[in-house]
């Protein structure tokens, strides 16, 4: 049996592609749901070893897996349904070492038989807003005030959800341990999940007042402002991560995070290229036989005078060392390039082509 023909993936797929295959060709061919379920073993079996790096390393190299002295390349053996007690005295099973992770083979069954796992309350979700800035402000660095709507923590109850003065009650449901054990039937046998109590959401306690603000959530739509440091050296389209400072969970669940992402404006004269910076600077043909000095703007706010070198070719940019932008481990700066444009006369009067034919063999 070729595992990977079995699953639909090349030899080079990744863990993640893997677990993709396997999870789509499950819930296709979930007995439960009216699949073959010879193929559904197969699936199983191939996924049990390609998600294992050691038995995929073996197999790639002999064609089957080797486990306790002898090949399991050619299939399973016998499960060992070996049994062990819950918290609420139900019966568990457990299938042995040798059968590896096997999280995402019982999320395959759950989902097919129309199960998911209960979380207690939502946490909050990510968040992204974009920021502009100058090229000056990237140079330097700032800080910016940034304001958006999300959910925010409910000032009435504080987050929770309920007045706390009000006292809470014991789930009558899941009788206060927040949790509830559902049985389920397969073609592998009779299996017990235990998940969070739907009534409490997990806590073991029904409050005995619900916040009216908020509805019972914790949460409410608002506006927020945070400020936020943005390094020197920033690069367009970075990411800024302020941890926390996104959607504010459920009843005091997790926060999200909240992500930046840095916009550069255009600039008028410089032009960025990872640290390093470039201008355009024009020079006539005068200037230029004169060795005249240029005078080049800086993003620090400076000027700085430069000569052009004898024999320099125009055209390639003349670098300046240390002009750039901050560079990302604080290390100094990087360059400034000159992209120098000779500027020809529109018009030469009949002197001035006299002194040219006269400079013509003074210059090498």
């Amino acid at each position: 049996m070729d595992y990977y023909k079995v699953l639909g993936v090349d030899r080079g797929a990744s863990e993640e592609d893997i677990k993709k295959a396997f999870r789509r060709l499950a819930h296709k061919y979930h007995p439960d749901k009216g699949g073959d379920e010879k193929k559904f073993k197969e699936i199983n079996e191939a996924y049990q070893i390609l998600s294992d790096k050691q038995k995929r390393a073996q197999y790639d190299r002999f064609g089957q897996v080797f486990s306790g002295g002898g090949p399991a390349g050619a299939g399973f053996g016998p499960f060992d349904f070996g049994q062990g007690k819950g918290p609420f005295g139900e019966v568990r099973f457990d299938f042995g070492g040798d059968m590896g992770d096997l999280g995402d083979v019982f999320d395959a069954f759950f989902e097919g038989m129309g199960v998911r796992q209960r979380r207690t309350y939502r946490t909050g979700a990510d968040m992204e807003v974009s920021i502009d800035i100058s090229l000056e402000e990237a140079f330097r660095g700032t800080q910016k005030n940034i304001s958006y709507q999300t959910f925010v923590n409910c000032s009435a109850c504080k987050g929770l959800g309920h007045d706390a003065s009000a006292g809470v009650d014991e789930c009558k449901a899941c009788n206060g341990r927040g949790e509830i054990k559902e049985t389920r039937q397969s073609f592998f046998g009779s299996f017990t999940q235990v998940k969070a109590c739907e009534r409490c959401s997990g806590t073991g306690q029904i409050p005995r007042k619900t916040c009216d603000h908020c509805r019972g959530l914790g949460r409410v739509k608002s506006d927020k402002t945070i400020a936020v440091h943005i390094r020197s050296g920033v690069d367009d389209g970075q990411l800024i991560k302020v941890k926390g400072a996104g959607e504010a969970g459920e009843r005091g669940a997790e926060a999200g995070d909240l992500y930046i992402r840095v916009r550069l404006k255009p600039h008028p004269v410089f032009d960025r290229r990872g640290e390093n910076l470039s201008i355009r600077q024009e020079i006539s043909l005068l200037e230029l036989l004169r060795n005249k000095k240029l005078e080049i703007p800086t993003i620090s706010g400076n000027h700085l005078n430069i000569e052009i070198p004898a024999g320099f070719d125009l055209r390639h940019p003349l670098r300046i060392p240390g002009e750039g932008m901050p560079r990302h481990d604080g290390h100094g700066r990087g360059n400034l390039f000159v992209e120098l444009e000779l500027k020809l006369p529109r018009k030469i009067s009949t002197k001035g082509k006299k002194l040219l034919e006269d400079l013509e063999g003074e210059v090498e």
